[in-house]
Order: C-alpha cells, then structure tokens, then sequence
C-alpha cells in the first residue's frame, strides 16, 4: 500500500480584473491602510508582505464593469469582497473618502455595499 502524499494548498492572492491595475491598486491600500506593490507592470499587488493573502490586480483592455444587482444579459459580477469594520458608519466613510461609491440598493442594516473604481462590489460588515 502507497502512502498518500499530502499537499499543502493556501490562498495566495485574489486576483481582480480592472481597466486600470494601478488605480484599483491605489484604491486598495488606502482602504485597506496596505502597502502597494508594483514592481511587476502586469501584476500590481496591495497586502501586507509576507502575510497572505495579496489582493492582485490584473489590467484587462477588454474589461467590462459588473452590474449590481444582477440584471439579465448584462456583465455579471464574478466576486466580490467582504471586510469585517468595527465601526459601519466610519468605515462608509472611510471607504467613500478613498474614492468607493455606496450602491443605491441596500439590503440590510448590518452591511452595506459599495462598488470600488472599476465597479466591482463590496461589503463592509458589522462586525
């Protein structure tokens, strides 16, 4: 009998399309109060070295911005980002201050979504 070999697998990166990788970037790392990386011109990076997981960003020419909420025959969204605040209200603003956008439709008290630089959306959770 063969022993079976376990393979280690962590989250590394959470890789987001945009039109502009360094925009979302810089979007990123003042939300998130990370650093930006951005050595590589086709990967720009936020995070917290060498703590994981890196939030990446990847330009892409063809990119279309999701719509939220979902309507049919319109681009979907693929993914998107919950933070943990201790304080809604301040994090809201925080997050409007670093260039979010807070969306129209809300569906709850305990989080509100918002859509970064290039559309895409994201919720700040009362912790």
């Amino acid at each position: 009998m063969s022993e079976e070999k376990k393979v280690k697998i962590k989250l590394q990166a959470i890789v987001l399309d945009c039109s502009d990788a360094h925009e979302l970037a810089e979007f990123y790392a003042k939300l998130l109060g990370w650093q930006k990386y951005d050595e590589n011109p086709e990967w720009i990076s936020v995070g917290v070295f060498p703590q994981t997981p890196f939030l990446l960003f990847q330009q892409e020419p063809e990119y279309k911005r999701p719509v939220w909420p979902d309507r049919p025959d319109e681009q979907q969204k693929s993914i998107h980002l919950d933070f943990a605040v201790s304080d809604l209200e301040a994090a809201v603003a925080h997050a409007v201050e670093c260039g979010a956008v807070v969306s129209p439709v809300q569906y709850s008290d305990h989080w509100t979504v918002l859509f970064d630089p290039a559309g895409h959306p994201f919720c700040l959770v009362r912790e």
